[in-house]
């Protein structure tokens, strides 16, 4: 699990495409100490580490991953934003991120207000419901806070701090790019446990008909 707090952003040192999927090398700056096989979320996506040096790790990425993420556009040089899985005794400073992404969309509008930035973004296709205002969504892996939802537009939008603007890849996120988008995962357990209530609710009601009384 992840928290949605991007620590650093690595860069793609290497490609290598192959069948099943491809392989990354990533470059670190601070990030270090890595070890074979634990989890880490590159652009949002988890992923597992296979090799690894001082300021560097590699990480395979299945065809599944790639048909559902950027991951598949990604090209040397590209930074790409870092985190590593949230420890049993950590603070969970943004909200819970599995780095299951479920789709990608598109940016928009980019706009500097003040020493801010309002992105806007398409709401993504078959998971606009799961986009609130002041709910949480992960975009490429940073936790963020939607700020307005736009049903007529078909768009949402998201407030960004100059942190979060400078140390993330955000900052180079143009109209027409796309990010991955990971919902909040409490929404989808709503959702589902609602659908639930609804249907024996419904099968209590046909049963109560049916049945004769008395």
């Amino acid at each position: 699990m992840f928290t949605g707090i991007i620590e650093e952003t690595g860069t793609v040192e290497s490609v290598e495409d192959g069948d099943g999927g491809r392989r990354l090398r990533i470059s670190t700056g601070d990030l270090s100490g890595f070890s074979h096989g634990e989890s880490i979320s590159v652009g949002g996506v988890c992923l597992t580490v296979e090799e690894f040096g001082a300021d560097w790790f590699s990480t395979f990425t299945a065809t599944e991953t790639l048909e559902k993420t950027t991951l598949d556009a990604v090209s040397e040089g590209d930074a790409v934003n870092l985190e590593r899985a949230l420890p049993a005794d950590g603070r969970l400073d943004g909200h819970v991120v599995q780095g299951h992404v479920d789709t990608t969309t598109e940016v928009v509008g980019v706009e500097q207000v003040g020493e801010d930035w309002t992105f806007t973004f398409a709401l993504p296709d078959g998971h606009e419901q799961y986009v609130a205002p002041k709910g949480s969504i992960a975009l490429d892996g940073i936790s963020l806070t939607v700020a307005d939802v736009d049903d007529q537009a078909n768009t949402f939008s998201v407030a960004v701090i100059p942190t979060t603007h400078d140390l993330t890849t955000l900052s180079e996120r143009d109209p027409g790019d796309r990010v991955n988008v990971e919902v909040d995962v409490m929404a989808k357990y709503v959702e589902r446990l609602d659908a639930y209530s609804s249907s024996d609710a419904a099968a209590s009601v046909s049963d109560a008909v049916s049945s004769p009384s008395e």
